[in-house]
């Protein structure tokens, strides 16, 4: 236990990390929100899109942005920060007066796992809210039919139709994303606008060429009263383009948590894969534990050799974890859904690997 307590080279530790690593972070956000403001430029002039909505649609994704670059910050942040101390032979006193490589790495990383508290509640809260904001000012854009009403799913008007379907989801239909519509209604009215018919199906799939009700119960109103019939399925002649409708589904992996299980249950519940639902699901449950471990193997740059080196050194090794971290995850993600490796393994497989790894240098240098 006394090894775990606070002391003051802890403090010292941490705030030169902390301070490096919010630097690089707004700095790596920042940039990445530049580059996307330049891109929505190009859309200026097209459907009344103006500057004024291309610099909302950038403010309104910049927690999005903030929590994917949290893990990269914190590799260059940390190394910029050790690096520092190294610098200046404060790491090499540190390492005379006895504190271990481990202990030096465990104050770095503690200051992570402060963070990581307020940018997973930012993954699960405002970033969630801000990218459904945006993928609405995009399809609002590209289609004026079709609109996202945020908890009453999505509406679209079809002719003398209004349709609204609760859930939308993508899911894996030979290799390739397919959209199903999932307790959908449909409101015929006359050119007065009173109330014709009204159907309810249970789902509405796309098969390439035509959509398609499943589960389909239809009510008809006219003035001896209403008559209701019930079918297994029917084509359903309707103006939705798949492709736009795909483009108006807020991708998984920006989706919060609760969302994401809710489309998991509802997939398996009707024998269904949960496909890229599961894999998001369990990216952003592992979220925490993947940047620590990667936190702690990129801390061993800071030592040795890093003593000597310069600033643009310890950046360059920074970049280099951070590409490697990302092809290694994605690498391991891809191997897993293709040979049926459960999600949950497949995205634990890459804080295994780097876990082994800085259990090995620590071992040896301990």
């Amino acid at each position: 236990m006394r090894a775990l307590r606070l002391r003051r080279v802890d403090w010292l530790i941490g705030t030169t990390v902390l301070g490096s690593l919010l630097t690089v972070w707004i700095l790596i956000a920042g940039l990445d929100a530049l580059l996307q403001f330049l891109r929505q430029l190009g859309h200026v002039g097209k459907n009344g899109f103006t500057v004024a909505d291309a610099a909302l649609y950038v403010l309104v994704t910049f927690p999005r942005r903030l929590y994917e670059n949290f893990g990269y910050a914190t590799v260059i942040g940390g190394l910029l920060g050790l690096g520092s101390l190294a610098g200046s032979g404060e790491l090499t006193a540190l390492r005379a007066a006895g504190m271990s490589q481990l202990r030096i790495a465990a104050s770095a990383a503690g200051v992570v796992a402060v963070l990581i508290v307020g940018v997973v509640i930012l993954g699960e809260t405002a970033a969630p809210w801000g990218d459904q904001k945006a993928q609405a000012m995009q399809l609002a854009q590209r289609s004026g039919g079709l609109g996202m009403a945020g908890s009453t799913g999505l509406w679209a008007r079809d002719g003398d139709r209004v349709i609204n379907a609760k859930r939308s989801l993508l899911k894996e239909v030979d290799g390739h994303n397919q959209v199903e519509l999932a307790d959908v209604r449909v409101f015929t009215f006359t050119p007065d606008g009173q109330l014709t018919r009204f159907d309810w199906a249970k789902s509405a799939t796309h098969d390439g060429r035509q959509w398609t009700l499943s589960q389909v119960r239809s009510t008809t109103l006219d003035a001896t009263g209403t008559h209701s019939t019930t079918v297994a399925s029917e084509p359903w002649s309707v103006r939705l383009n798949p492709r736009v409708l795909e483009q108006s589904l807020v991708q998984p992996q920006y989706l919060p948590m609760r969302d994401l299980r809710r489309n998991m249950r509802y997939l398996e519940a009707n024998g269904q894969s949960p496909g890229v639902y599961a894999v998001a699901f369990w990216t952003r449950a592992l979220y925490p534990l993947n940047v620590l471990v990667l936190v702690l193997c990129a801390m061993p740059f800071a030592f040795g050799s890093l003593r000597s080196g310069g600033l643009g050194k310890r950046i360059f090794i920074g970049i280099l974890m951070a590409i490697a971290w990302y092809f290694l995850q994605q690498a391991l993600i891809n191997f897993g859904t293709v040979y049926g490796v459960p999600p949950m393994l497949a995205n634990l497989l890459p804080a295994l690997v780097l876990a082994s790894i800085a259990w090995f240098y620590f071992r040896r240098h301990r």
